[in-house]
Protein backbone atom coordinates (compact mmCIF):
# COMPACT_ATOMS: atom_id res chain seq x y z
CA UNK A 1 0.00 0.00 0.00
CA UNK A 2 1.99 3.04 -1.42
CA UNK A 3 0.55 6.58 0.34
CA UNK A 4 1.35 9.74 -1.75
CA UNK A 5 2.33 12.52 0.72
CA UNK A 6 1.88 16.00 -0.38
CA UNK A 7 3.15 18.15 2.06
CA UNK A 8 6.03 21.27 1.97
CA UNK A 9 6.77 20.99 5.74
CA UNK A 10 9.55 19.11 6.75
CA UNK A 11 8.38 17.90 10.32
CA UNK A 12 5.04 17.31 9.97
CA UNK A 13 5.73 15.14 6.39
CA UNK A 14 8.22 12.94 8.47
CA UNK A 15 5.73 13.05 11.67
CA UNK A 16 3.15 11.68 8.71
CA UNK A 17 6.01 8.75 7.53
CA UNK A 18 7.08 7.25 10.89
CA UNK A 19 3.23 7.13 11.54
CA UNK A 20 2.26 5.29 8.85
CA UNK A 21 5.08 3.53 8.40
CA UNK A 22 4.48 1.92 12.17
CA UNK A 23 1.38 0.53 10.44
CA UNK A 24 3.09 -0.70 7.35
CA UNK A 25 2.30 1.32 4.71
CA UNK A 26 5.23 2.32 2.33
CA UNK A 27 5.07 6.39 1.58
CA UNK A 28 6.78 8.75 -0.92
CA UNK A 29 6.68 12.52 -0.26
CA UNK A 30 6.94 15.42 -2.59
CA UNK A 31 6.68 19.01 -1.26
CA UNK A 32 5.42 20.57 -4.28
CA UNK A 33 1.63 20.80 -6.10
CA UNK A 34 3.65 19.94 -9.78
CA UNK A 35 5.70 16.89 -7.98
CA UNK A 36 2.53 15.29 -6.82
CA UNK A 37 0.99 15.66 -10.25
CA UNK A 38 4.32 13.82 -11.80
CA UNK A 39 4.52 11.19 -9.21
CA UNK A 40 0.86 10.03 -9.12
CA UNK A 41 1.41 6.90 -10.77
CA UNK A 42 1.40 4.07 -8.71
CA UNK A 43 -0.21 5.91 -5.59
CA UNK A 44 -2.64 4.21 -3.73
CA UNK A 45 -3.81 7.01 -1.41
CA UNK A 46 -3.09 10.60 -1.34
CA UNK A 47 -2.30 13.00 1.50
CA UNK A 48 -2.99 16.72 0.32
CA UNK A 49 -2.01 19.63 2.11
CA UNK A 50 -3.73 22.84 0.69
CA UNK A 51 -1.09 25.28 1.60
CA UNK A 52 1.54 24.33 -0.86
CA UNK A 53 3.78 26.78 -2.01
CA UNK A 54 3.46 26.89 -5.94
CA UNK A 55 -0.32 25.54 -6.41
CA UNK A 56 -3.30 25.82 -4.30
CA UNK A 57 -4.40 22.85 -2.71
CA UNK A 58 -7.89 22.89 -4.08
CA UNK A 59 -6.52 22.78 -7.68
CA UNK A 60 -3.99 20.28 -7.00
CA UNK A 61 -7.09 18.05 -5.87
CA UNK A 62 -8.71 18.84 -8.76
CA UNK A 63 -6.19 17.84 -11.12
CA UNK A 64 -5.91 14.77 -9.62
CA UNK A 65 -9.40 13.64 -9.76
CA UNK A 66 -9.23 14.35 -13.57
CA UNK A 67 -6.88 11.82 -14.44
CA UNK A 68 -6.93 9.41 -11.70
CA UNK A 69 -9.86 7.81 -9.15
CA UNK A 70 -6.91 7.16 -6.46
CA UNK A 71 -8.57 8.30 -2.80
CA UNK A 72 -7.86 11.85 -1.51
CA UNK A 73 -7.57 12.76 1.80
CA UNK A 74 -6.85 16.84 2.25
CA UNK A 75 -5.12 18.23 5.61
CA UNK A 76 -5.04 22.12 6.00
CA UNK A 77 -5.03 24.27 8.93
CA UNK A 78 -7.99 25.94 7.44
CA UNK A 79 -11.10 25.01 9.18
CA UNK A 80 -13.39 26.83 7.92
CA UNK A 81 -16.69 25.43 6.03
CA UNK A 82 -15.68 27.37 2.81
CA UNK A 83 -12.30 25.36 3.01
CA UNK A 84 -13.97 22.09 3.48
CA UNK A 85 -16.34 22.52 1.03
CA UNK A 86 -14.18 23.28 -1.66
CA UNK A 87 -11.86 20.36 -1.43
CA UNK A 88 -14.60 17.91 -1.47
CA UNK A 89 -16.21 19.53 -4.20
CA UNK A 90 -12.87 19.54 -6.15
CA UNK A 91 -12.65 15.34 -5.93
CA UNK A 92 -11.15 15.07 -2.14
CA UNK A 93 -12.53 11.98 -0.28
CA UNK A 94 -11.97 13.29 2.94
CA UNK A 95 -10.48 16.27 4.71
CA UNK A 96 -8.51 16.08 7.77
CA UNK A 97 -8.42 19.69 10.17
CA UNK A 98 -4.98 20.01 11.50
CA UNK A 99 -3.72 19.12 14.18
CA UNK A 100 -4.87 15.46 14.29
CA UNK A 101 -3.91 12.84 16.14
CA UNK A 102 -2.07 9.66 14.38
CA UNK A 103 -4.86 7.52 15.69
CA UNK A 104 -7.55 9.87 13.86
CA UNK A 105 -4.96 9.76 10.58
CA UNK A 106 -4.85 6.04 10.32
CA UNK A 107 -8.76 5.17 10.93
CA UNK A 108 -9.76 8.07 8.49
CA UNK A 109 -6.96 6.58 5.84
CA UNK A 110 -8.14 3.17 6.22
CA UNK A 111 -12.15 3.72 5.87
CA UNK A 112 -11.11 5.57 3.13
CA UNK A 113 -9.39 2.65 1.67
CA UNK A 114 -12.49 0.70 2.25
CA UNK A 115 -14.93 2.37 0.71
CA UNK A 116 -12.55 2.32 -2.41
CA UNK A 117 -12.03 -0.89 -2.81
CA UNK A 118 -16.03 -1.93 -2.03
CA UNK A 119 -16.42 0.34 -4.80
CA UNK A 120 -14.18 -1.37 -6.98
CA UNK A 121 -15.89 -4.24 -6.21
CA UNK A 122 -19.20 -3.53 -6.67
CA UNK A 123 -18.20 -1.16 -10.28
CA UNK A 124 -16.65 -4.55 -11.60
CA UNK A 125 -19.83 -7.06 -10.21
CA UNK A 126 -17.56 -9.13 -8.27
CA UNK A 127 -19.13 -11.46 -5.70
CA UNK A 128 -17.00 -11.01 -2.14
CA UNK A 129 -15.15 -14.26 -1.73
CA UNK A 130 -16.79 -16.63 1.08
CA UNK A 131 -15.57 -16.19 4.33
CA UNK A 132 -13.24 -18.90 5.71
CA UNK A 133 -14.82 -21.41 7.47
CA UNK A 134 -13.91 -20.68 11.45
CA UNK A 135 -10.91 -23.21 13.12
CA UNK A 136 -11.89 -26.02 14.94
CA UNK A 137 -11.91 -25.10 18.37
CA UNK A 138 -9.53 -27.73 20.21
CA UNK A 139 -10.41 -30.30 22.31
CA UNK A 140 -10.68 -28.68 26.14
CA UNK A 141 -8.00 -29.75 28.30
CA UNK A 142 -7.94 -31.06 31.89
CA UNK A 143 -8.74 -28.53 34.70
CA UNK A 144 -5.40 -27.30 36.08
CA UNK A 145 -4.59 -24.57 38.42
CA UNK A 146 -6.93 -21.39 38.06
CA UNK A 147 -5.36 -18.38 36.32
CA UNK A 148 -4.96 -15.20 38.40
CA UNK A 149 -7.67 -12.58 37.67
CA UNK A 150 -7.51 -10.46 35.00
CA UNK A 151 -6.80 -6.97 36.32
CA UNK A 152 -10.10 -4.54 36.63
CA UNK A 153 -9.99 -1.83 34.42
CA UNK A 154 -11.39 1.20 35.85
CA UNK A 155 -14.39 2.53 34.81
CA UNK A 156 -15.02 6.59 33.59
CA UNK A 157 -16.46 7.22 37.04
CA UNK A 158 -13.21 5.71 38.54
CA UNK A 159 -10.41 7.52 36.58
CA UNK A 160 -12.81 10.46 37.05
CA UNK A 161 -12.48 10.06 40.82
CA UNK A 162 -8.98 9.58 41.08
CA UNK A 163 -8.43 12.39 38.88
CA UNK A 164 -10.22 14.29 41.59
CA UNK A 165 -8.32 13.18 44.05
CA UNK A 166 -5.31 13.83 42.64
CA UNK A 167 -6.27 17.25 42.32
CA UNK A 168 -7.42 18.24 45.59
CA UNK A 169 -4.03 16.38 46.96
CA UNK A 170 -2.38 19.24 44.93
CA UNK A 171 -1.16 22.65 46.60
CA UNK A 172 -1.28 25.67 45.02
CA UNK A 173 1.98 26.49 42.48
CA UNK A 174 3.31 30.06 43.67
CA UNK A 175 5.67 32.50 41.66
CA UNK A 176 6.20 35.70 43.28
CA UNK A 177 2.59 37.40 43.22
CA UNK A 178 1.40 34.29 40.46
CA UNK A 179 -0.92 31.95 42.26
CA UNK A 180 -2.30 28.68 40.12
CA UNK A 181 -4.68 26.47 41.96
CA UNK A 182 -5.26 23.02 40.73
CA UNK A 183 -7.62 22.28 42.43
CA UNK A 184 -10.28 24.95 41.39
CA UNK A 185 -8.38 25.77 38.05
CA UNK A 186 -8.24 29.26 39.41
CA UNK A 187 -5.52 31.91 38.77
CA UNK A 188 -4.54 34.72 40.73
CA UNK A 189 -2.03 37.92 40.35
CA UNK A 190 -1.68 40.14 42.75
CA UNK A 191 -4.95 38.49 44.46
CA UNK A 192 -7.01 39.08 41.59
CA UNK A 193 -8.67 36.42 40.00
CA UNK A 194 -7.40 36.08 36.12
CA UNK A 195 -9.75 34.67 33.53
CA UNK A 196 -7.97 32.27 31.25
CA UNK A 197 -9.05 29.27 29.42
CA UNK A 198 -9.09 25.61 30.07
CA UNK A 199 -5.89 25.11 27.86
CA UNK A 200 -4.08 28.50 28.34
CA UNK A 201 -4.21 27.11 32.29
CA UNK A 202 -2.51 23.61 31.41
CA UNK A 203 -0.04 25.48 29.57
CA UNK A 204 0.42 27.77 32.90
CA UNK A 205 0.53 24.94 34.97
CA UNK A 206 3.13 23.27 33.07
CA UNK A 207 5.42 26.51 32.86
CA UNK A 208 4.44 27.29 36.85
CA UNK A 209 5.66 24.24 38.00
CA UNK A 210 9.13 25.35 37.20
CA UNK A 211 9.85 28.63 37.04
CA UNK A 212 12.82 29.34 35.02
CA UNK A 213 13.40 26.00 33.19
CA UNK A 214 12.85 26.59 29.84
CA UNK A 215 10.42 24.22 27.93
CA UNK A 216 10.81 22.91 24.52
CA UNK A 217 7.93 23.42 22.13
CA UNK A 218 7.76 19.81 21.62
CA UNK A 219 7.24 18.92 25.17
CA UNK A 220 5.16 21.52 26.01
CA UNK A 221 3.14 20.17 23.15
CA UNK A 222 2.89 16.60 24.06
CA UNK A 223 1.91 17.47 27.42
CA UNK A 224 -0.91 20.24 27.17
CA UNK A 225 -2.21 19.08 23.42
CA UNK A 226 -1.31 15.49 22.58
CA UNK A 227 1.56 13.86 22.10
CA UNK A 228 0.80 12.11 18.92
CA UNK A 229 0.38 16.07 17.63
CA UNK A 230 0.39 16.60 13.48
CA UNK A 231 0.82 20.54 12.56
CA UNK A 232 1.77 23.34 12.81
CA UNK A 233 2.88 24.74 16.29
CA UNK A 234 1.94 28.14 15.50
CA UNK A 235 -1.01 27.24 18.04
CA UNK A 236 1.35 27.29 21.01
CA UNK A 237 2.42 30.82 19.94
CA UNK A 238 -1.09 31.74 20.05
CA UNK A 239 -2.03 30.76 23.87
CA UNK A 240 1.00 32.58 25.03
CA UNK A 241 0.26 35.74 23.27
CA UNK A 242 -3.13 35.53 25.29
CA UNK A 243 -1.43 34.76 28.42
CA UNK A 244 0.95 37.15 28.35
CA UNK A 245 -1.51 39.70 27.37
CA UNK A 246 -3.59 38.26 30.54
CA UNK A 247 -0.47 38.82 32.78
CA UNK A 248 1.94 41.17 31.26
CA UNK A 249 4.69 40.35 29.04
CA UNK A 250 7.09 39.77 31.29
CA UNK A 251 5.71 36.42 33.14
CA UNK A 252 6.48 34.12 30.18
CA UNK A 253 9.94 34.45 28.22
CA UNK A 254 11.07 33.20 24.88
CA UNK A 255 13.75 30.95 24.52
CA UNK A 256 14.59 31.41 20.73
CA UNK A 257 14.58 28.25 18.87
CA UNK A 258 13.77 26.68 22.49
CA UNK A 259 10.97 27.07 23.66
CA UNK A 260 9.79 29.25 26.62
CA UNK A 261 10.02 29.41 30.20
CA UNK A 262 7.90 31.42 32.53
CA UNK A 263 9.94 34.44 34.92
CA UNK A 264 9.12 36.58 37.81
CA UNK A 265 8.85 40.18 36.38
CA UNK A 266 11.17 42.37 39.01
CA UNK A 267 8.41 44.91 38.85
CA UNK A 268 6.00 42.08 40.22
CA UNK A 269 8.12 41.81 43.49
CA UNK A 270 8.39 45.42 44.12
Amino acid sequence: MNVLIVEDDDGVAEALEQALGVQGYQTRRVGTGAEALRELAGASLVLLDLGLPDLDGHEVCRRIRERSCVPVITLSGRTDELSRVMALHMGADDFIAKPFSRYELVARIQAVLRRARDCLQHAAGAVPAPRPAPAPVPAARPAGPAAPPTPHAPTAQEEARETTAHRAAQPPHLAGPLRLDPRTRKVFLHAEEVCITRREFDLLAMLIAEPGTVMERQEIMATVWDENWFGSTRTLDVHVGSLRSKLGNEWIETVRGVGYRLTVPAAALA
